[in-house]
């Protein structure tokens, strides 16, 4: 039996990972960490164990004693903070919930000389504004931060790299581009679009405008069911020490995305931006190439954009 531990277990790719898991690794027992509980039962599982402790993760003695309690074979550490425009307002917070909690485990993992895999959640923010001559991105592309979150991230691979090589640790690591799919929070873009979307469907918006920040800029969305097949695959092929981008290869505009959805659901809506959405010093383009993570651990993404779109409006219209 493979015992997965997760922080960030009450987030929305820990819930994708462990639906995941229950098709897929009958018997796996998963240990969750978070600050906030989840919103979903932990007890609905039927192929996998899963427990839940409720716990700061910057208390390094407590992560100590649940990794050497629990024994797990594999670490996700999926607790950050993510949003970008959160790291402009809490620089410092959004620091040391990346960096500092990310430190502990490894710090753990180091002094009980446990052979755990674990896997260091980038960010492809990571890469910084790159000029769109030199798309897509590669992991050989140095990375150039320009907003809070993004220096966390860096400063998060570059202690990983310290300690594979310093110490011995076995570590992976990601630079994930933006993933998206139900449950995720409406402080993220295009859950913040679909959510507005199906009230102004619902005549909940009698403006009929959506708000949103800067739509021309181009990301690279992945499905987060994609996404969490990569994490797997990951913790099992991944060479220690390496980075993998996990993205989609493909650079999707956030006007286009608005069209797509507004199509799904029918709906005429006015674009109205608000300039306290638009962030400072925006990467206007990012886009990945996902080509040594297909090569080195046969992932693949399978699932289209607009199925995409369309499970994340389904979702929101149930709410």
């Amino acid at each position: 039996m493979k015992k997965y531990l997760i922080t960030g277990f009450s987030g929305f790719v820990s819930r994708h990972f462990l639906e995941y898991l229950e098709r897929n690794e009958s018997h796996a027992s998963v240990k969750g960490l978070d600050l906030q509980y989840p919103e979903f039962s932990k007890d609905s599982y039927k192929n996998i164990r899963v427990q839940f402790e409720q716990v700061e993760l910057l208390d390094q003695d407590r992560i100590e004693n649940i990794i050497f309690n629990f024994q797990p074979d594999y670490i996700i550490n999926l607790a950050s903070y993510s949003s970008v425009a959160f790291s402009w307002k809490e620089p410092i917070l959004s620091f040391q919930n990346n960096m500092n909690i990310y430190l502990n485990l490894l710090e753990s993992v180091r002094k009980l000389n446990m052979p755990t895999r674990i896997l260091s959640i980038g960010s492809s923010e990571e890469y910084g504004n790159v000029d769109e001559k030199s798309m897509p991105l590669t992991e050989t592309n140095m990375p150039n931060p320009i907003n809070p979150y993004a220096v966390a991230r860096v400063s998060q691979e570059m202690i990983s790299k310290v300690f594979v090589d310093g110490y011995g640790l076995d570590i992976v690591m990601t630079r994930s581009f933006n993933h998206i799919g139900p449950f995720q929070k409406d402080i993220f873009v295009i859950s913040s679009f679909a959510k507005q979307l199906v009230e102004i469907k619902n005549n909940e918006n009698k403006s009929r405008e959506l708000v949103t920040g800067d739509v021309s800029i181009i990301r690279d969305f992945t499905d987060v069911r994609d996404v969490v097949v990569a994490y797997d695959l990951l913790l099992k092929k991944g060479r220690a020490g390496e980075i993998y981008n996990v993205c989609s290869g493909k650079g999707t505009s956030l006007q286009d995305i608005i069209a797509m959805m507004a199509k799904i659901l029918d709906v005429n809506i006015q674009i109205k931006v608000n300039e306290k959405l638009v962030r400072p010093n925006d990467n206007k383009i990012i886009i990945g190439t996902n080509e040594k993570i297909k090569r080195e651990v046969g992932w693949h993404n399978v699932i289209p954009l607009e199925t995409s779109l369309k499970d994340i409006i389904d979702y929101w219209g149930k709410c």
